[in-house]
């Protein structure tokens, strides 16, 4: 098999480790979106308008901040892989009870609990990952885990093409038990992370003592995310609602599914590419030209005219908006302390997940001001947080290449 030099280079622990930590982040992200998909007929049978249940994705949102902060601290403390075994788990098991919900409350509550274990993942996975790979290889490495988000919402809009029609909503909950199947994998196949091992012994700080002097590199780092996860919820969430509602093709057709899998197979190309191509050009440089290179894209995108260019426009505004998020997963752990790379990466991630988390109710919103123009409101949302992304960039700092596990190595 041919493969980039980047992964040739790991062995086979490592490719395990890398491999784990991708399907982690998809599984995790094939559970959040499958709510996206199902936003009209949870509306249609609560008798509620589309904006309340929109308030799922939101509360899933709000909430993984408080997962990444919980998971973060007790895989500082224990170590990445027991932790990330229990938070699969978890986040399957809730999954699961959204499918038994009596009603749009008891949902909502769910999906709410769902979020704190979606919070723990990313941030365990990413350094589970990073912690066990050579420095060179981090930027490919980051671009496939990253992609793993698009593979997670393509594996929703396939099982949502074959199944809703025969099992309805609540039964593609039930299918979001799957990912707990991951563990075995996990236990069979992945070590710990050797950077955690190496200070196993090591007295164990609290938050506050182990992120003295980080405080505004986590400030900066939250605005970040935050400008980040506008970008691709953004792009995502509301797109298949588009689909629905702008473009009059059903959810369960096969139309609807080939415009979302150009998408996502635009994110995996966007993502891999701009990934490794940040090892060459930098971190923040690639980010930079990626988030820009989205906005010429927006009016074929949302206005193509015909099937053909708006799955044209799909397929690139995925290729620069997970271009720009494929570098993120090494760009964050670099920045980040060996003491609370456990946690500050993933907690950063979530609390800009925070700040984001109102994107698809406003979305909503702004489209309902438009008589359901769905189109004009994530046109104006993405093109403004391009530019917002853009410059958050510009200003920031870069540890491209920083060694992990050594003293003086954490980033300044």
């Amino acid at each position: 098999m041919l493969l980039p030099a980047a992964l040739r280079d790991l062995d086979s622990t490592q490719r395990h480790t890398v491999l784990a930590s991708f399907l982690g982040w998809t599984l995790d992200a094939f559970d959040y979106f499958l709510l996206t998909f199902v936003i009209v007929a949870v509306a249609h049978e609560f008798n509620v308008p589309k904006s309340e249940v929109t308030y799922g994705l939101f509360l899933t949102l709000a909430a993984r901040p408080l997962g990444a902060l919980i998971f973060g601290r007790l895989a500082d403390r224990y170590g990445r892989r027991p932790v990330l075994m229990f938070d699969i788990v978890l986040f399957s098991i809730l999954e699961v009870a959204c499918a038994f919900a009596p009603t749009l409350g008891v949902l909502l509550g769910l999906r709410f609990l769902f979020g704190i274990a979606m919070g723990g993942e990313w941030g365990l996975g990413a350094a589970l990952a990073m912690e066990s790979i050579p420095a060179k290889s981090r930027g490919l490495v980051s671009g496939l885990l990253q992609s793993g988000y698009p593979c997670g919402f393509f594996l929703a809009a396939l099982a949502n093409w074959l199944l809703v029609d025969h099992i309805g909503w609540r039964g593609l909950f039930i299918v979001g038990a799957l990912p707990a199947l991951l563990v075995v994998y996990i236990r069979r196949k992945v070590p710990e992370s050797p950077v955690w091992e190496g200070r196993r012994h090591e007295a164990r700080q609290s938050v506050m003592v182990s992120m003295r002097g980080h405080w505004m590199r986590f400030v900066y780092l939250m605005l970040l995310m935050a400008a980040f996860n506008m970008f691709s919820h953004g792009s995502q969430d509301m797109y298949p609602t588009f689909v629905q509602e702008n473009l009059h093709v059903e959810a369960g057709s096969g139309t609807a599914f080939m415009l979302t899998a150009l998408l996502n197979i635009g994110a995996l190309v966007g993502g891999l590419s701009f990934g490794a191509w940040s090892e060459r050009i930098g971190r923040r440089r690639a980010m930079m030209i990626a988030a820009l290179l989205a906005i010429p894209v927006i009016p074929l995108w949302m206005y193509g005219g015909s099937l053909l260019l708006l799955g044209l426009g799909a397929f690139l505004i995925q290729v620069m908006v997970q271009g720009a998020w494929g570098v993120v997963p090494t760009h964050l752990n670099e920045l980040s302390p060996d003491s609370v790379r456990g946690t500050l990466p993933g907690f950063a991630y979530q609390m800009g997940n925070l700040l984001a988390a109102i994107t698809a109710t406003a979305q909503t919103w702004m489209a309902e001001r438009r008589g359901g123009d769905f189109a004009f409101s994530m046109s104006i949302w993405i093109a403004g947080v391009a530019i917002l992304l853009t410059l958050l960039l510009w200003l920031g700092p870069e540890a491209r290449g920083v060694r992990f596990g050594r003293r003086g190595s954490d980033p300044a």
